[in-house]
């Protein structure tokens, strides 16, 4: 989470009761409706009771712009598209979504410890197979693909865009989409999110 360095917060706490207090005037900037980026901020807006209307833009870029122009006091992103902005100062970065720290932005505490306990939600990568593929073909993938997620090399080339690779078995990682989809059904039916 990242605000324009103009807005009188320089944590989540201090954001949520700045948005109390002037319900409405707080906008986020948003690359589209039903991007991660606009489902986050309507999670973070039930999640902390605050009203912060969405304005929409065609893509991250123009939100950024719209962001450190003033036009929009708040935005949610990937911590790597948001970094450059933030080390230059047009940004001031004041939460990170994930459940813990991200190791190139150690200094930015989890919206969880500051301000909103049990708040988490992280974008991921997975690789996923057709429905009914055998299983041995699953494991020898699985296989295949922790070796090389694991190597070195390949770790510290996603640690320094920061993502970090974790390596769940099939039924894990098929939790964590079932869990997932449970979570984002009811953000969009509680923030009243329709296709477009």
């Amino acid at each position: 989470m990242t605000v324009n360095p103009a807005v009188a917060a320089t944590n989540v706490k201090d954001l949520i009761a700045l948005a109390k207090a002037k319900p409405g005037e707080l906008m986020f900037g948003s690359p589209g409706v039903g991007t991660s980026p606009h489902l986050v901020a309507e999670l973070f807006k039930l999640t902390a009771g605050v009203d912060m209307p969405q304005v929409l833009f065609k893509g991250s870029g123009m939100a950024f712009i719209s962001l450190m122009s003033g036009e929009v006091s708040v935005a949610f992103s990937t911590v790597l598209s948001a970094l450059p902005h933030v080390k230059s100062g047009k940004m001031r970065a004041l939460g990170v979504t994930s459940p813990k720290r991200v190791a190139v932005v150690p200094d930015v505490p989890t919206i969880a410890e500051s301000a909103l306990p049990g708040f988490e939600t992280s974008q991921w990568f997975g690789i996923l197979a057709p429905a009914r593929t055998p299983r041995p073909i699953v494991d020898r993938l699985y296989q295949a693909l922790q070796r090389g997620s694991n190597s070195p090399d390949v770790k510290e080339r996603l640690m320094a865009q920061g993502v970090e690779v974790v390596n769940q078995k099939p039924e894990q990682f098929a939790a964590v989409i079932k869990r997932e989809l449970v979570q984002w059904a009811k953000v969009i039916k509680a923030a009243g999110i329709k296709p477009q």
